[in-house]
């Protein structure tokens, strides 16, 4: 069993982050879960109290105990999709759309940009999103 013994600033920061603001519903959790730690609460009470699972607890705890407060009430980022086309890649599609539109077109659309694209090297599987959003965040 973890034994958690806020300090004065910890539980007065902690109160406030519950009263206070805009959180989302799992950081006021963990907040909560702390507070009633430090009540010498067991983690099953905790739980119950809370209605979340003693794991739950158990984690938020361990995450106090081995990284902090801030650690144990907020997500650690995550990495997300990689990147799937480089600056290279945007560029081209950049300077595609700044080129003249094919015959038979007044300008060039996403359709037209992705068909054009896919058969260059590298574009194989591009699709009209991919470009909406590239010349989206180029204006």
């Amino acid at each position: 069993m973890l034994t958690i013994n806020l300090e004065d600033h910890e539980v007065n920061f902690l109160l406030d982050f519950v009263r206070k603001g805009h959180k989302s519903a799992r950081e006021i959790t963990r907040a909560r879960v702390l507070l009633l730690s430090n009540q010498h609460k067991t983690g099953t009470e905790i739980a119950k109290t809370l209605g979340i699972s003693r794991n739950t607890t158990f984690n938020i705890r361990k995450r106090y105990v081995e990284e902090g407060l801030l650690s144990s009430l907020f997500d650690k980022p995550r990495p997300g999709q990689p990147i799937k086309y480089t600056e290279k890649h945007v560029a081209e599609i950049i300077a595609l759309a700044c080129t003249s539109s094919p015959d038979g077109s007044k300008r060039w659309s996403l359709t037209l940009l992705t068909e054009e694209l896919k058969k260059k090297e590298g574009f194989e599987t591009i699709n009209k999103e991919s470009i909406r959003l590239i010349l989206k965040k180029q204006n």
